[in-house]
């Protein structure tokens, strides 16, 4: 029968399943693909061609269509190569076919017949998995395919391989992957020797600010002059944060490995710290093209997005993180394709007090005017503003402190040991960080005494607040809580957690 069908899937977080059916027919030689293909997959009919030829195959000289069904589905890249190439082989009955449905296949095909690496294998893998199917791909992808610990990743290096392995003369074991897919929570890997809060002098309030972001997963702002350790700050905090639970490294993974950066399995089990450029576009930050790919909030995916001189970038692009920042994903609709990715990041941002960026400073020599200072600030929305839980000032340091050598001052791995503990009291109480509580969990897990109630009712008619930046402070509050180890939220807690809303002091 001139008929073979063969299972792969298309790109995506979702990894959609892709029938591909070949059919050979009398009449002149020709090869149609159809089913939605794009340029990528249009060209693939010449390195098919080529590598059954150098693969020391037959090319059948007939009609050949290969359908990639389902027919309204986009698909795109190379990985189309080697289960079409498989089909034409099955099709002309020079493979058996009796096996084919075990398997899903992917990979691109040189001209020579070797197999080379595809983008998204682990997606693939994972949705491969489900079906019970084994999943043949290039070796090179086999490392990050063998992170879906439930999949049987079948890694070969040419097309004959797979073609000795179907015909039962030379079997492909499966590829184990010596990675621990695992890591532990209370495990502490420091992700640059050279980097270490024990660096930071001074500036208790930001190290206690940054300690607080690091266990609830809350969002931070710093404003000072320029040289007081904003950004020193904030690339420590990846040195803090927990390591990722199994479920969070596949999440992030995943999104890596459709994306045009790619995942390297060094990666795996280390969160994300992203740090664009004040010029980055709307669609550099939140994903987009055609078919869309995956921007930075989602590459910051279980991680931290920096954004270092937060005024400089325009604010169109910063308002596009509102609806990120507060549902955690983001959907992108094109014409012709619609994506949903994920976006749970944790934002750390920093600015300069005005223009100039002296406003306060000492040395006196700030010349900015009110008004400067106000179209400044305002190109922060107050709505952006509102969803940032903290905001903290990083003043300058005296000399005398500054180069003080003090033997007291803790490093990444002691105030590592209080987050993961802080960290793992919430996992066991909600089952998720305490910045990610909705507002049911809130009045269960961050309920107030009178006392704290009283207070918290003057901070909101003094400070003008809404209800988000409400919830928010007791979402810090909570987390204060959880690092002294107290199950009830105390009015000093409380009154920490105010005093991070600087901006809404005006």
């Amino acid at each position: 029968m001139p008929l073979a069908t063969l299972y792969t899937r298309a790109t995506g977080l979702d990894a959609p399943a892709v029938t591909i059916e070949v059919h050979l027919a009398n009449g002149l030689p020709a090869l149609t693909i159809v089913g939605l293909p794009e340029t990528a997959v249009k060209e693939s009919k010449d390195r098919v061609r080529a590598a059954i030829l150098n693969s020391e195959f037959e090319f059948p000289s007939r009609r050949i269509t290969v359908n990639l069904a389902p027919a309204d589905l986009p698909k795109d890249g190379g990985r189309f190569d080697l289960p079409i190439a498989l089909g034409i082989l099955a099709a002309s009955e020079q493979i058996p076919m009796d096996a084919l449905d075990q398997y899903e296949f992917a990979g691109e095909l040189a001209l020579s017949g070797e197999l080379r690496p595809i983008r998204g294998a682990l997606p693939l893998t994972i949705q491969a998995a489900k079906t019970g199917r084994h999943i043949v791909v290039p070796k090179e992808s086999a490392a990050e395919a063998a992170l879906a610990r439930s999949a049987t990743v079948l890694a070969a290096s040419h097309l004959l391989e797979v073609c000795a392995h179907l015909h039962g003369h030379h079997l492909i074991e499966p590829f184990e992957n010596n990675i621990d897919p695992s890591p532990s929570k209370e495990s502490f890997t420091p992700l640059d020797d050279e980097i270490d809060m024990a660096d930071v002098r001074g500036q208790h309030q930001a190290r206690r600010a940054l300690e607080l972001a690091a266990t609830g997963g809350h969002n931070l702002l710093f404003y000072g002059p320029p040289g007081t350790g904003k950004t020193m700050l904030a690339r420590r905090l990846a040195t803090i944060l927990p390591r990722m639970s199994d479920t969070e490294s596949t999440e992030t993974a995943a999104v890596y490995s459709i994306s045009n950066r790619g995942f390297s399995v060094d990666q795996w089990g280390k969160r994300p710290f992203r740090n664009p450029h004040h010029s980055a576009s709307s669609v550099a930050l939140v994903g987009g093209g055609n078919p869309p790919k995956p921007g930075e909030v989602s590459l910051a995916h279980n991680g931290v997005l920096f954004l270092d001189e937060l005024p400089e970038f325009d604010r169109k692009v910063l308002e596009v993180l509102r609806e990120p920042l507060e549902a955690g994903e983001i959907s992108i609709a094109r014409a012709s394709h619609q994506a949903d990715f994920p976006a749970r990041f944790q934002l750390i941002a920093a600015m300069n007090p005005c223009p100039c960026g002296y406003l306060g400073h000492p040395n006196g020599k700030c010349r900015c005017t009110s008004e400067q200072v106000g179209r400044y600030r305002s190109r922060i929305s107050g709505p952006l503003l509102d969803r940032i839980d903290m905001q903290v000032e990083v003043p300058p340091l005296p000399q005398q402190e500054l180069h003080e050598k003090r033997a007291d001052i803790e490093s990444s791995a002691t105030i590592n040991q209080r987050v993961v503990k802080a960290r793992q009291q919430q996992l066991e109480r909600q089952n998720r960080p305490n910045a990610q509580l909705n507002n049911r969990e809130i009045e269960k897990h961050c309920s107030l005494s009178d006392e704290c109630q009283q207070l918290m009712t003057q901070a909101v008619a003094h400070l003008g607040l809404s209800a988000r930046a409400h919830h928010r402070i007791r979402r810090v509050a909570r987390t204060i809580a959880d690092l002294a180890q107290s199950q009830s939220i105390e009015v000093a807690h409380l009154s920490e957690a105010i005093s991070y809303r600087r901006f809404d002091k005006g």
